[in-house]
Protein backbone atom coordinates (compact mmCIF):
# COMPACT_ATOMS: atom_id res chain seq x y z
CA UNK A 1 0.00 0.00 0.00
CA UNK A 2 1.75 3.67 -0.52
CA UNK A 3 2.79 5.60 1.87
CA UNK A 4 -0.39 8.13 0.77
CA UNK A 5 -2.88 6.06 2.26
CA UNK A 6 -0.43 3.53 4.64
CA UNK A 7 -2.45 4.69 7.95
CA UNK A 8 -5.61 4.46 6.18
CA UNK A 9 -6.72 0.64 6.03
CA UNK A 10 -9.75 0.57 7.98
CA UNK A 11 -11.18 3.73 5.96
CA UNK A 12 -10.20 1.87 2.75
CA UNK A 13 -11.80 -0.97 3.84
CA UNK A 14 -15.07 0.02 4.90
CA UNK A 15 -15.09 2.69 1.77
CA UNK A 16 -15.14 -0.61 -0.04
CA UNK A 17 -18.08 -1.92 1.78
CA UNK A 18 -19.68 1.05 1.00
CA UNK A 19 -18.90 1.27 -2.52
CA UNK A 20 -20.68 -2.07 -3.15
CA UNK A 21 -23.50 -0.91 -1.07
CA UNK A 22 -23.72 2.52 -2.89
CA UNK A 23 -23.39 0.69 -6.50
CA UNK A 24 -26.07 -1.58 -5.32
CA UNK A 25 -28.37 0.91 -3.65
CA UNK A 26 -31.27 1.05 -6.81
CA UNK A 27 -32.05 -1.86 -5.62
CA UNK A 28 -33.47 -0.64 -2.37
CA UNK A 29 -35.39 2.38 -4.40
CA UNK A 30 -36.91 0.08 -7.04
CA UNK A 31 -39.45 2.50 -8.12
CA UNK A 32 -37.03 5.16 -9.05
CA UNK A 33 -34.63 4.99 -12.06
CA UNK A 34 -31.12 4.32 -11.04
CA UNK A 35 -29.64 6.79 -12.79
CA UNK A 36 -31.79 9.02 -10.51
CA UNK A 37 -30.59 7.53 -7.48
CA UNK A 38 -27.09 7.62 -8.42
CA UNK A 39 -27.52 11.27 -9.06
CA UNK A 40 -28.68 11.90 -5.47
CA UNK A 41 -25.96 9.99 -4.09
CA UNK A 42 -23.61 11.99 -5.88
CA UNK A 43 -25.03 15.04 -4.33
CA UNK A 44 -25.11 13.38 -0.89
CA UNK A 45 -21.54 12.88 -1.31
CA UNK A 46 -20.61 16.22 -2.47
CA UNK A 47 -22.98 17.66 -0.20
CA UNK A 48 -20.57 15.97 3.04
CA UNK A 49 -17.69 18.26 2.50
CA UNK A 50 -20.07 21.36 3.30
CA UNK A 51 -20.36 19.79 7.23
CA UNK A 52 -17.02 19.47 7.42
CA UNK A 53 -16.36 22.92 5.89
CA UNK A 54 -18.90 24.56 8.39
CA UNK A 55 -16.76 22.82 11.26
CA UNK A 56 -13.08 24.05 9.81
CA UNK A 57 -14.97 27.26 10.24
CA UNK A 58 -13.05 29.79 7.65
CA UNK A 59 -15.42 31.28 5.57
CA UNK A 60 -13.23 30.72 2.13
CA UNK A 61 -13.19 27.29 2.90
CA UNK A 62 -17.07 27.06 3.13
CA UNK A 63 -17.87 29.08 -0.19
CA UNK A 64 -15.39 27.01 -1.77
CA UNK A 65 -16.90 23.43 -0.96
CA UNK A 66 -20.56 25.13 -1.41
CA UNK A 67 -19.19 26.30 -4.77
CA UNK A 68 -17.72 22.86 -5.45
CA UNK A 69 -21.00 20.70 -4.04
CA UNK A 70 -22.92 23.03 -6.61
CA UNK A 71 -21.00 21.62 -9.08
CA UNK A 72 -21.64 18.05 -8.62
CA UNK A 73 -25.20 18.83 -8.19
CA UNK A 74 -25.39 20.38 -11.89
CA UNK A 75 -23.42 17.31 -13.43
CA UNK A 76 -25.67 14.48 -11.31
CA UNK A 77 -28.94 16.46 -12.53
CA UNK A 78 -27.81 16.24 -15.94
CA UNK A 79 -26.58 12.75 -15.62
CA UNK A 80 -30.18 11.93 -14.62
CA UNK A 81 -31.82 12.65 -18.19
CA UNK A 82 -28.95 12.96 -20.11
CA UNK A 83 -25.95 10.91 -20.40
CA UNK A 84 -25.82 8.24 -17.44
CA UNK A 85 -21.74 7.76 -18.02
CA UNK A 86 -21.72 11.46 -16.63
CA UNK A 87 -22.38 9.75 -13.23
CA UNK A 88 -19.46 7.82 -13.69
CA UNK A 89 -17.50 10.96 -14.24
CA UNK A 90 -19.00 12.35 -11.57
CA UNK A 91 -17.79 9.57 -9.35
CA UNK A 92 -14.31 9.45 -10.70
CA UNK A 93 -14.39 13.32 -9.88
CA UNK A 94 -14.85 13.50 -6.34
CA UNK A 95 -12.68 10.93 -6.11
CA UNK A 96 -10.05 12.72 -7.56
CA UNK A 97 -10.81 15.58 -5.14
CA UNK A 98 -10.87 13.47 -2.67
CA UNK A 99 -7.43 12.57 -2.87
CA UNK A 100 -6.68 15.92 -2.93
CA UNK A 101 -8.36 17.15 0.05
CA UNK A 102 -6.27 14.11 1.65
CA UNK A 103 -2.64 15.60 0.64
CA UNK A 104 -3.66 19.01 1.16
CA UNK A 105 -5.97 18.62 4.52
CA UNK A 106 -7.82 21.77 2.73
CA UNK A 107 -10.52 21.21 5.08
CA UNK A 108 -9.61 20.72 8.50
CA UNK A 109 -10.43 17.58 10.58
CA UNK A 110 -11.07 15.17 7.50
CA UNK A 111 -8.06 12.51 7.79
CA UNK A 112 -9.97 9.60 7.49
CA UNK A 113 -12.41 10.93 5.34
CA UNK A 114 -10.99 11.46 1.83
CA UNK A 115 -9.36 7.76 1.65
CA UNK A 116 -12.91 6.01 2.75
CA UNK A 117 -14.71 8.27 0.09
CA UNK A 118 -12.65 7.47 -2.49
CA UNK A 119 -12.86 3.54 -2.23
CA UNK A 120 -16.42 4.57 -2.52
CA UNK A 121 -16.40 7.15 -5.12
CA UNK A 122 -14.17 4.90 -7.02
CA UNK A 123 -15.36 1.12 -6.51
CA UNK A 124 -18.78 2.54 -7.37
CA UNK A 125 -18.36 4.64 -10.34
CA UNK A 126 -16.50 1.05 -11.65
CA UNK A 127 -18.93 -1.09 -10.96
CA UNK A 128 -21.74 1.29 -12.41
CA UNK A 129 -19.64 1.35 -15.92
CA UNK A 130 -19.50 -2.24 -15.97
CA UNK A 131 -22.98 -2.34 -15.40
CA UNK A 132 -23.55 0.79 -18.06
CA UNK A 133 -20.99 -1.61 -20.51
CA UNK A 134 -22.73 -4.57 -20.18
CA UNK A 135 -26.37 -3.18 -21.35
CA UNK A 136 -27.74 -2.61 -18.23
CA UNK A 137 -30.64 0.34 -18.45
CA UNK A 138 -30.05 2.87 -15.56
CA UNK A 139 -33.41 4.02 -16.94
CA UNK A 140 -36.31 2.46 -16.31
Amino acid sequence: MSRLFANERVPLAWGLVWGVIQATAPLGFWWLDAATVYALSVVLIASVYIGFAVADGRPAVIAVEITVAGAFVVLAAVGITGSVWLLVVALIAHGFKDLWQHRTHYVANTRWWPPFCLAVDWLAATIIAIAIVAGVSLHQ
